[in-house]
């Protein structure tokens, strides 16, 4: 199952008055401005559908990827995504956070998981390189959503050398990550 746009509607040779016509009788379900599921589609996050299909570079990152690894109790109140620099940000829904990081360093530590329940696959940053984007954007984050999730990574046998590896492809990252480490050994 994959999303459906007006303009790729138009590609598929639906025309747009068509497509409006099929979506205002129940074939499509809009799930975001300008996104659309077929009715019959199985359940899914809309938030992940809609980051992906307006971005397909798009990654999760800080605290929402922190809790897909759950390496935080806190619980996102929006979807943290984040876009090479200079990238437009997609207009779209407030429950979408969009953040621009480097483009040099945009794939560092970058993974892909499937959406579930969809034919879709987005990007999510490494429970490491999420560990220390947290430490990197503290004055964004706060200092404590980074501290404890590096607890809970070193709880369960995550490797420092790893960890300080990434921070040192990183801006403002080493310093932060190695005091941290530091002072919980």
């Amino acid at each position: 199952m994959e999303t459906l746009t007006p303009g790729a509607a138009g590609r598929e040779g639906m025309s747009r008055s068509g497509f409006y016509r099929a979506a205002r009788a129940g074939e499509y379900e809009r799930i975001a401005r300008g996104i659309y599921l077929p009715a019959e589609a199985s359940a899914a996050d809309w938030d992940l559908l809609e980051a992906a299909t307006r971005r397909p570079d798009a990654m999760i990152c800080l605290a929402s990827a922190l809790a897909h690894h759950d390496l935080t109790d806190a619980i996102p109140t929006v979807l943290d995504v984040a876009i090479p620099r200079g990238s437009r940000i997609p207009a779209g829904s407030g429950s979408i956070a969009w953040h621009s990081f480097d483009r040099a360093t945009f794939g560092v530590g970058r993974e892909e998981i499937p959406i579930p329940g969809t034919d879709l696959m987005i990007g999510i940053t490494s429970p490491e390189r999420s560990i220390v984007d947290a430490f990197r954007l503290r004055g964004e984050t706060g200092y404590e959503l980074g501290r404890d999730a590096l607890k809970e990574w070193l709880r369960r046998g995550g490797k420092p050398a790893r960890l300080i590896e990434i921070a040192s492809r990183l801006p403002r990252a080493k310093g932060p990550v190695l005091q941290a480490l530091d002072v919980l050994a």
